[in-house]
């Protein structure tokens, strides 16, 4: 599993401030349940300009549930224009650190906290949207929000990029952009420097291992796609590979081998083992669809 701290940790068991405010004074989206993590986080103001309440709904994994709940904490009380300075660095560091390839849900919840602030001083009719022209298609990334998180969080690699902002987790086609990026706002040529493997805990049993996966397919990986109409099985392990099918819209989905990567694939290896790999049977998927067609 991932190397968390205690106040993470503690944040993920025990949630402050889930769920969502009747009538609130901002409302903020972020995320998407396709792309495996989403946000929605709503506030109050009271008579003074101090947000007074602060709540939030997720669908993520652990770290996007404490960085969730932790933000809460970190903005009641404050007044607009200070809650307004909260970075994505401010948040990882009240929890004590994150992994490095979870600083991505830190980042969401400083875009939720814009989002919810500009649909307030909007009056609720603006959409949030990042700016900039797109350069990751997967997952939907402007330049601008690139930029940023380099500026911010003093990036020197595609790798941290993509561990910030999923920027070049999908296909990989943008990470030559991303580069030129980095380069221009570093002012030199970078190298590239992979990201540490975590640390697991003891080896699993197959009876365990089995058992783990199903459960992580079952509360972390079924509630997304379901979300889409989507929905997937588990069809066999085979040592460290995790064989499924795709049911309903996922099974007709172009983007279904990033779904398998980023969503299926990634959330084995964090609450399982990093070892694990996934495989589609497509025949599998093939014959259900066609099946209900």
């Amino acid at each position: 599993m991932w190397e968390y701290t205690d106040k993470l940790k503690d944040h993920f068991f025990n949630p402050r401030n889930a769920g969502e405010i009747e009538e609130p004074d901002g409302v903020g989206e972020v995320g998407s349940l396709a792309c495996g993590d989403a946000l929605k986080l709503t506030f109050k103001l009271d008579e003074t300009g101090k947000i007074k309440d602060a709540k939030f709904k997720t669908f993520g994994c652990a770290s996007a549930i404490a960085t969730s709940s932790v933000l809460t904490e970190m903005i009641k009380g404050l007044p607009l224009e200070e809650a307004a300075k909260v970075t994505n660095k401010d948040i990882a560091d009240y929890l004590g650190g994150l992994p490095e390839q979870k600083m991505h849900c830190s980042v969401m919840g400083r875009e939720a906290l814009e989002a919810a602030i500009e649909n307030y001083r909007s009056g609720g009719k603006e959409k949030h949207e990042l700016e900039g022209e797109i350069v990751c298609t997967c997952f939907g990334v402007p330049d601008k929000e690139i930029e940023r998180v380099i500026r911010e969080n003093h990036l020197t690699t595609v790798e941290e990029v993509t561990n910030y902002c999923k920027a070049g987790g999908g296909c990989g086609g943008c990470k030559g952009e991303i580069e030129k990026i980095i380069e221009k706002i570093m002012g030199g040529k970078i190298e590239y420097v992979p990201a540490p493997a975590p640390r697991r805990g003891g080896k699993l049993t197959n009876i365990q291992k089995i058992k783990l996966i199903q459960q992580t397919i079952n509360e972390q990986i079924r509630p997304a796609l379901r979300a889409d109409g989507g929905n997937i099985e588990l069809i066999d392990v085979e040592g460290n590979k995790v064989i499924v099918a795709f049911r309903g819209m996922c099974a007709q989905c172009n983007l279904a081998e990033f779904t398998m990567r980023d969503v299926v694939e990634a959330r084995l290896r964090e609450f399982v083992s990093e070892e694990l790999f996934v495989e589609e049977d497509k025949e599998s998927s093939k014959q259900q669809d066609n099946h209900k067609g």
